[in-house]
């Protein structure tokens, strides 16, 4: 006999998902299905306009995400258009991308994951001074005094007393999948804490180079603002000036900082308490990267510091290309979906052909179960040469270590080596939490390098941003269809524009979550979400299902991202004009 266990909403994460398992007696996952039930139409409000606007548009397309949709939409364009940026202008992305990646996966772990192996009532019984002790022992940070934890243990007390958890609320507190003593507990809140403020520094390297955050200014041909040695009146008072960039350099120390001594030593201190979770929670073993962080331009993939590529059955010896212009190669399916393609459900579309066409045909909510022999989901169900595959910190770590950077390997392997688990130990649910840390001690060190290529171009008096040429309509070709692509935090983004007579035609976002939440396909493949959970897992008790949430936060959900909006009719419902 078999129980269908329903968690909705998955909490923790960006946008609606929700989750249905099904378990045998025994509590084990037998099959899973991942459902977004939220909806969005970017895509449609796109078409018609100016393409050097489609980022401002596209970028809204997450609250949380801010910067990636915008790089993506802009190198769309530039593709299409054969724009070439300056050097400048690629230094500042990569350091503006790598803020990203470093802010979103501090705010992953300690906000919305690091609750699932935290039991944060628990910190009540720590020892302050215990716990001071723990902290200096695997880490040189500051703030590690007995009176720090203790200060950090009243506030928690406060919380509890008053009967209102605040941020700590609906947690499953007390129970005996939590493994981490009182006082691992105590020093993972106080750094939750910590994060939330140190996340308010790091948004400066966008506000800086892009005028504000979330949702910082983009241009198609190069980076919005110009750089000035003068901090006088005129262009300077607007341009990122010495100042500024002195800031960004005191901004990267401090992420270097909070990586080197907090986040990194976190991880490796709780996944020591859960090491059975490296051994579960893999799913479908393939892995695509799109690659980003160019140092010479986006046509020279040699110079990327992430490679493009696909791994298929876990076999890191074989790196198979990839080509997002292909028809062959990337298709979106819609078989489980609320969509409908005038070819018909079963049919696959590359994105620049792809179609929004909403056709839902699932019980009317409040249901208590999805139709999963029909259509349950709005997310489509993308694959890469017919294969369901993984993108994420996960793909990317692997992907680097097996061509060979060494600084990737020499991470892992001391990971690995500290926790004594294999390699093959990253194919799992920790494994990916564990890969998101690496990739951000990655990154963050990288940053530095890029900074200094910046100065270092200011000072032999290039100051060239932007790249006017192409920016007439009137020199554009009738017709034209490119795509932008990025490594965005929880894996490869790209948007695919078709543009005609110089606007819009076509425009499609292909995103993380829709590669690894999306329903099965039209062979009824599961996606990687649904596979994940089918991978060794048994349910301690069906009401508290801290297993499932476990998995699904490993990969970061973004649903916002990764859903799609038309009203039932296919209609049109409101036109909005951008003076």
């Amino acid at each position: 006999m078999t129980e269908r266990v329903v968690v909705d909403p998955i909490t923790r994460i960006e946008g609606h998902l929700r989750i249905e398992a099904e378990t045998g007696p025994d509590g084990s996952i037998k099959s899973a299905y991942s459902s977004g039930t939220m909806v969005r139409g970017i895509e449609l409000i796109l078409q018609g306009r100016d393409p050097r606007d489609a980022w401002a548009f596209a970028q809204r397309i997450c609250g949380v995400c801010t910067l990636v949709h915008g790089i993506a939409s802009v190198r769309a364009v530039e593709n299409a258009l054969q724009y070439t940026i300056p050097p400048n202008a690629q230094l500042i992305r990569n350091l503006m991308i790598a803020a990203q990646y470093v802010h979103d996966h501090v705010m992953h772990f300690y906000h919305l994951h690091a609750l699932d192996w935290v039991d944060v009532v628990s910190a009540l019984k720590a020892d302050p001074a215990a716990t001071s002790q723990l902290a200096q022992s695997i880490s040189s940070y500051a703030k590690s005094s007995p009176g720090y934890f203790a200060d950090v243990q009243k506030k928690i007390k406060t919380f509890v007393e008053g009967g209102q958890l605040g941020i700590f609320a609906n947690g499953y507190w007390g129970s005996p999948l939590y493994k981490l003593p009182p006082e691992a507990n105590l020093m993972a809140v106080a750094h939750y804490l910590e994060a939330l403020a140190w996340q308010r520094e790091v948004v400066q390297i966008h506000t800086i180079f892009g005028g504000k955050n979330p949702h910082p200014n983009f241009l198609v041909g190069g980076a919005p603002s110009p750089i000035s040695v003068d901090a006088g009146a005129g262009l300077a008072a607007t341009a990122v000036n010495m100042t500024g960039l002195s800031q960004v350099k005191t901004v990267i120390e401090r992420m270097q900082a909070f990586v080197d001594q907090v986040y990194l030593p976190d991880t490796l201190a709780i996944a020591s308490f859960y090491k059975d979770w490296f051994a579960r929670g893999e799913g479908v073993g393939n892995f695509l990267t799109f690659g980003d962080f160019p140092e010479k331009g986006m046509d020279d993939p040699a110079s990327w510091l992430i490679p493009a590529g696909a791994i298929l059955n876990r076999d890191l010896s074989t790196i198979h290309p990839i080509d997002l212009n292909d028809p062959a190669q990337v298709q979106e399916f819609v078989a489980h979906s609320w969509y409908d393609y005038s070819g018909g459900k079963a049919e696959g579309l590359h994105p620049y052909a792809g179609q929004t066409n909403l056709h839902y045909s699932g019980p009317q909510p409040p249901f208590t179960q999805l139709d999963v022999e029909h259509d349950y989901s709005w997310l489509k169900s993308p694959r890469w040469k017919g294969n369901v595959m993984e993108v994420g910190p996960l793909s990317r770590v692997l992907m680097l270590y097996a061509k060979g950077h060494e600084p990737t390997k020499a991470l892992a392997t001391q990971a690995l080596t500290q926790l004594d688990l294999p390699l093959t130990a990253m194919f799992s649910t920790l494994g990916r939490t564990a890969a998101r840390t690496l990739e951000s001690k990655i990154i963050v060190d990288q940053m530095m390098i890029w900074y200094d290529n910046l100065i270092a171009n200011i000072r032999s008096g290039d100051l060239s941003v932007h790249n006017e040429a192409k920016w007439d309509p009137a020199t554009w070709p009738a017709e034209a269809k490119g795509v932008g692509f990025t490594e965005a935090p929880r894996g490869g983004l790209a948007h695919w524009v078709v543009i005609k007579d110089g606007k819009i035609d076509n425009y499609q976002a292909v995103v993380p979550s829709t590669w690894n939440a999306g329903p099965r396909d039209a062979k009824g493949q599961p996606g990687p979400y649904e596979a994940a959970l089918m991978d060794r897992h048994t349910l301690a008790d069906p009401k508290q299902p801290l297993e499932i949430q476990r998995t699904i936060h490993s990969f970061d959900p973004c649903i916002a991202c990764a859903v799609h909006v038309t009203d039932p009719d296919g209609e049109e419902l409101v036109q909005i004009n951008v003076t």
